[in-house]
């Protein structure tokens, strides 16, 4: 179990690097842990400007993942019209929006009994 939490937190990292490296826009993860029945332990939200910055968060967090673990994407989905990207990696699932739409579908609320976390950015 131990192990299991510590590579989440070490596929995380690297989610977070490849978003940041792009400058993806309001990172929250949600800690989907204590809820019962959930898909996976965590979500990673984040959103884009446009749908040509969707697409490079998306290829980056790939690209970073891959370099730094060797770990690909279970499942990517939504890449066509790039509004709303979903990227499986089983034990952690990442939402890249563009920023209407993800204002439309308010996951963080859907989900409002998991422990959220927003990761400061610099830029």
């Amino acid at each position: 179990m131990i192990k299991k939490e510590a590579n989440n937190d070490i596929l995380i990292a690297h989610i977070i690097k490849g978003i940041e490296e792009v400058k993806g826009n309001d990172i929250d993860i949600l800690d989907l842990r204590e809820i019962e029945n959930t898909v996976c332990d965590y979500f990673i939200i984040c959103n884009g400007t446009s749908n040509t910055q969707v697409n490079a968060i998306v290829n980056s967090i790939q690209k970073t993942v891959s370099k730094a673990l060797k770990d690909k994407p279970w499942h990517v989905e939504g890449s066509d019209n790039a509004e709303w990207v979903l990227m499986d990696y089983v034990s952690v699932v990442v939402h890249v929006f563009q920023k209407h739409i993800r204002e439309y579908y308010d996951i963080e609320s859907l989900w409002g009994d998991a422990k959220s976390t927003s990761i400061e950015t610099n830029y």
